[in-house]
């Protein structure tokens, strides 16, 4: 565990790529293979469930540091991050254990989940007697399943590439699945991940592993650009940009996976993608959008997420709610990757194997034509109204790259622009990591009722925590410091004073929120230090931005 902790600080504290770098690569040189299984896995994004229940883990920390509950509320506040005012309260230990990161999660942590609270009391005495101050920190973040820390898992890929020799492009192949929920990493995943040789020869031996994702990269030019920056718009495959889960439908051997882009697998939330899957010729992997399709068009993102968040998935629910997969790329057919022919061959297998299919729950993304791109931003305009975000522009020769890369080609995504209103700032919450000493994660809320009711009230709809400056940043947690009327735990209420331009990509009615509106990627794009709180925007403003315009 120690060296995994240093690893931990290193990164958190780091602030160049280089450095962050430098010590993946030290740390994955020198750590036992199955310490560095795990290690990959938490850093790759790989996130145990909760271990312990919160409340019992603040109140037994409390007391083996011997401070009343006003104290210990006054140091979370002041830290603001649950696992380093854990970490810093602890008295020194008894007895320092030096486990190996993999004994502490095989044999002492992951046991931990289900037990009784008087063995679980037990056990984290013990665990706290057998940690060193420095190994504290990290410890903590595993067992409340808040480990997070500043790096990404393309940057993960690199190290391993670094100290492997194999081509990064492989390893992120071979990385696809390895952080799926419920994985337990192994010193033999490990070492085939960083392989000399490639030890998935074909399709079979894959089993159900998806490929890495191709991710587009964002374009918004002026349409006057296009031609001198894309060329003529006949060299691009142009399809909408839908607004669903990214997902790979994999049928190897006779099994069927349906993998998220998050690298989740999902086959159990949408049988009938995997019926689907089922009657798919052996060696086809499908990448699509995950959608709720009715009526012969597709329906909010808010649909989608009642699927999503349902433990059972009853007959009527599956009828109110079907889902589809709208494809737009064929990876694999017969066995044989196909990720580095162009895309128009790509398309034009795929368009003869949906044709072949025949199956209602299996949509091809329709190709949006044009004359000029003039002429398709015009046809862009009705994106809103089809329930899509935009338009997705890939090179007719473009191979299938991984991640968002423009080595083998290229994807833009086209988006529209966003939805925004001027909302209120209402509650506000500390951030993470480095910002954890600052007020970040903001609620936003608007007015239930026009200027002249005197009896409307300020009604929370949307958080967000990007689209500010540092210096905004700064200046905004100032003002909250100040305008502050109480606290609930980390969160703290405020004077309503500010005022902020709110943008979403999109708006649905949702009975989950007491303003009975859900957004879409809620973002603030601007600080309107110039209107008055009294002039932010309603609710029915919002209503009449929900499709249809109904109120």
């Amino acid at each position: 565990m120690r060296a995994f902790a240093a690893l931990y600080r290193a990164l958190d504290a780091s602030t160049g790529s280089l450095a962050k770098q430098a010590a993946l690569q030290a740390y994955l040189r020198e750590a036992p293979p199955a310490d560095a299984a795990w290690a990959v896995y938490f850093l790759s994004g790989g996130k145990p469930r909760q271990l312990v229940p919160v409340k019992l883990l603040r109140e037994q920390a409390r007391i083996a540091a011997g401070l009343p509950e006003w104290l210990f509320d006054e140091c979370y506040e002041a830290v603001g991050d649950l696992a380093e005012t854990l970490s810093l309260l602890l008295p020194e230990p008894g007895q320092v254990t030096e486990w190996p990161l993999s004994v502490w999660m095989e044999q002492h942590l992951l046991p931990l989940r289900g037990l009784p609270p008087e063995t679980l009391i037990e056990r984290l005495q013990q665990h706290w007697q057998w940690l060193a101050a420095d190994q504290r920190l990290a410890y903590f973040k595993l067992i409340t399943g808040a480990f997070r820390v500043g790096v990404s898992k393309l940057q993960v890929t690199q190290a391993l590439a670094a100290v492997s020799g194999v081509d990064a492009r492989q390893i992120a192949q071979r990385l696809m699945g390895y952080t799926h929920i419920g994985a337990r990493p192994t010193a033999e995943e490990f070492q085939a991940l960083i392989a000399p040789e490639e030890v998935h020869p074909d399709g079979q031996a894959r089993g159900g592993q998806p490929y890495p994702f191709f991710l587009a990269h964002p374009f918004n030019q002026p349409v006057a650009q296009f031609d001198a920056q894309l060329g003529p718009v006949q060299d691009w495959l142009v399809e909408w940009k839908w607004d669903g889960i990214r997902a790979q439908l994999v049928k190897r051997a006779g099994g069927v996976w349906l993998w998220s882009r998050g690298e989740e697998l999902i086959s159990d939330r949408f049988p009938e993608l995997q019926a689907l899957g089922e009657t798919l010729p052996d060696g086809t992997v499908l990448d699509g959008e995950v959608l709720v399709w009715r009526d012969g068009r597709v329906q909010p993102f808010a649909e989608l997420q009642r699927r999503i968040g349902r433990k059972q998935l009853g007959p009527k629910l599956l009828r109110e709610l079907p889902a589809v997969l709208v494809v737009y790329d064929l990876l694999e057919a017969e066995g044989q990757d196909l990720r580095d022919r162009p895309q128009h061959e790509r398309r034009q297998q795929l368009e003869a194997l949906v044709a072949a299919q025949a199956h209602p729950a299996l949509i091809l993304s329709p190709l949006v034509t044009a004359a000029t791109w003039a002429d398709l931003a015009t046809v862009r305009e009705q994106a809103r109204e089809r329930g899509v975000e935009g338009m997705m522009l890939k090179r007719l020769d473009a191979r299938y790259g991984v991640g968002r890369t423009k080595e083998v080609g290229v994807w833009w995504k086209w988006k529209i622009d966003p939805i925004s209103v001027d909302a209120v700032l209402l509650y506000a919450q500390r951030g993470h990591g480095r910002r954890a000493s600052l007020y970040t994660d903001y609620t936003f809320a608007v007015w239930n009722g026009p200027p002249d009711d005197p009896a409307r009230q300020l009604v929370p709809f949307a958080k967000a925590y990007s689209g500010l400056t540092d210096e905004e940043i700064r200046a905004v947690d100032a003002i909250i410091r100040k305008t502050t009327i109480e606290s609930f735990g980390p969160v703290r209420s405020l004077q309503p004073t500010q005022v902020f331009e709110l943008g979403f990509e999109g708006i649905s009615r949702s009975s989950r929120h007491k303003s009975g509106i859900a957004v879409r990627f809620p973002r603030m794009l601007r600080w309107r230090t110039d209107k008055p709180v009294a002039e932010a925007d309603s609710l029915q403003t919002l209503q009449a931005l929900l499709p249809g315009g109904d109120a």
